[in-house]
């Protein structure tokens, strides 16, 4: 019995002397230098999110995010220019709640979510998000861009509010600080606007500009010896916007019950060569190209602003076409697509050229749209559901602009040599239920 014990013990000890130490990370900043972090961007630089740009969306950004690694490998204090409160400067805020449709149904849905808004006022500070909502790439280098006196004409009124003048530019605000390290990400609203709208208003901005702009910013940030981050465009059409009414409401959902409804709607419509059957057919809808209508076609895609109560209980896509500014058509979509794979040709390039990380927006939200498991969290580009995407169905939610500051750093990590620890998930949310 002794000796059983004397061996317990000696195994035991074997045991204990054998257990793997696991050493702590030690993080490192390579050949970079963190020591004063800018970013430079649009609104998902800015953390917008849920259709409007407010205080705890600014303080989950992904450059706030990357600034509090950055810490960890020589970064300093990153200053946002954060909102006082939870509405933003300009209503739109979106909430989850209970809506109750045209037919009395009662749902989940984005809701209007009301509040006191910030004054606009400017904040008399220099900021290191220099994320402007609303911004295209040109923007970043037009002077008079944060004039209180030219907003709603020429001027945006979120840089309006960290502007250092009236005719300051964002790029200049950004090397006025001397910049060690930066992140751009830039030229979304440059295709955005157009694909936001069905192509009914804006215009998509020429490759060639695109790439003066870029070039220009780039030049100018590496200019002190800078090194920095690069996004490009993501696969936008994938995102729910563009991509969950078109799953809620086929585009032959035009379902009719009786022959009193299909021979109505055949007197009115044969004129332009359309037929109606009982049972499925093609809502009816305007033609970006044609004064006459048109039935609704496999490839057109409906935007997340389409009005479905109008489709349940007023007659649009029958009686009455579907505005063109709910539809995103073939020949638009292919213009949209054709004008990402441009932008981020130009933006592979130049990465190249000034030797800078790049991270791939365009693969990262591809690989969102299949699904992708992290920290034992599911994200994908569901409407509320998929864990990534806010209301607004465009911009991320905390877990989303998480998981885009884990890609930034990975690339920085690999192209730097740099030691920088990603966040877990866990610790951002998604969409919040009522």
């Amino acid at each position: 019995m002794k000796y059983r014990y004397i061996l317990y013990l000696g195994l035991l000890g074997l045991i204990i002397s054998c257990k793997p130490e696991l050493d702590e990370f030690s993080t490192s900043q390579g050949s970079a230098d963190f020591s004063t972090y800018v970013a430079l961007g649009n609104s998902l630089t800015a953390g917008y999110a849920d259709g409007s740009l407010y205080r705890s969306s600014q303080i989950t950004s992904y450059p706030s995010i990357l600034a509090e690694q950055f810490k960890k490998a020589g970064g300093s204090n990153f200053v946002q220019p954060l909102m006082e409160g939870e509405y933003g400067i300009i209503p739109g805020k979106l909430k989850l709640g209970y809506k109750e449709d045209c037919l009395g149904n009662t749902s989940l849905s984005p809701v209007a979510d009301v509040g006191t808004l910030d004054p606009l006022a400017p904040l008399g500070y220099a900021v290191n998000n220099l994320g402007v909502p609303g911004a295209k790439s040109f923007h970043l280098l037009a002077a008079g861009y944060g004039d209180f006196a030219g907003i709603g004409v020429y001027a945006n009124p979120y840089y309006a509010r960290f502007a250092t003048s009236s005719t300051s530019t964002v790029l200049g605000d950004a090397l006025a600080q001397q910049p060690t390290f930066f992140t751009l990400w830039i030229g979304n609203n440059d295709i955005l606007g157009y694909a936001a709208s069905g192509g009914a208003s804006d215009s998509i901005t020429g490759v060639q500009t695109y790439a003066y702009v870029i070039n220009t910013l780039l030049t100018n940030l590496t200019s002190g010896g800078a090194k920095g981050a690069i996004a490009n465009i993501p696969d936008m059409l994938s995102a729910p916007y563009f991509s969950y009414m078109s799953t809620k409401v086929p585009y032959n959902g035009l379902v009719l019950t009786s022959q009193a409804q299909v021979d109505a709607l055949n007197a009115a419509y044969q004129p332009l060569g359309i037929t109606f059957t009982l049972g499925q057919n093609p809502f009816i809808v305007q033609d970006a190209t044609s004064p006459y209508p048109r039935q609704m076609k496999p490839t057109d895609i409906f935007l997340l602003t389409l009005p479905t109560d109008s489709l349940q209980c007023f007659q649009y896509g029958s009686v009455i076409p579907i505005p063109h500014k709910y539809i995103l058509d073939e020949t638009e979509a292919a213009s949209v697509n054709g004008a990402i794979e441009a932008y981020n040709q130009v933006i592979s390039d130049l990465a190249g050229q000034y030797n800078l990380a790049l991270v791939d927006a365009y693969g990262i939200v591809k690989d969102l749209k299949d699904g992708i498991v992290t920290d034992g969290i599911t994200l994908n580009t569901n409407f509320v559901t998929g864990n990534a995407f806010s209301l607004d169905g465009i911009h991320l939610t905390p877990m989303g602009y998480a998981y885009i500051a884990n890609q930034f750093i990975v690339s920085i990590n690999s192209k730097y040599g740099s030691n920088l620890p990603i966040v877990s998930l866990t610790n951002y949310q998604s969409v919040i239920l009522p």
